[in-house]
């Protein structure tokens, strides 16, 4: 079994503090970005940051899979913890010219033989194509707000 990483970058026009606490907010702000993918999202602890528990639904690549993830704050994004899996993702927001980098980047632990080597080798791409959407989404979203 091997770690299976995904990892998407995108400038955004707005300042990381303003880009964090979009982010940090999961009842309001956090369902605007995501895409179809995602479905029955709700938060079910929390709802700004630290602490808040979330879950969704999510289909890509013919596979479906729920998630139940728990946020902890970071200097510099947020990390998001799934209680029924591996899975982690962390969002990184940094100073940039004109702006901020967003980078949002998604690790587990992939399975073993043949199957674990077309998820090593397949999965990531779907990921990044799926991260860099919501990260446009969020860049509009920021305009807009």
């Amino acid at each position: 079994m091997s770690k299976v990483v995904a990892r998407e970058s995108a400038p955004v026009k707005a300042a990381p503090e303003r880009v964090l606490q979009f982010l940090r907010d999961y009842r309001e702000g956090r369902q605007r970005i995501l895409t179809d993918n995602y479905t029955a999202y709700r938060v079910e602890q929390g709802g700004k940051g630290e602490g808040t528990v979330y879950a969704y639904h999510f289909t890509a690549g013919g596979r479906e899979r729920d998630y139940r993830l728990h946020v902890h704050e970071r200097e510099d994004g947020l990390e998001e913890h799934d209680q029924m899996s591996s899975f982690m993702s962390i969002w990184t927001v940094l100073p940039a010219s004109g702006g901020s980098t967003v980078t949002i980047e998604a690790s587990w632990d992939g399975a073993g033989g043949i199957g674990g080597f077309f998820e090593r080798r397949f999965a990531p791409a779907g990921l990044r194509r799926i991260y860099a959407q919501v990260l446009s989404h969020l860049q509009d979203a920021l305009a807009v707000d």
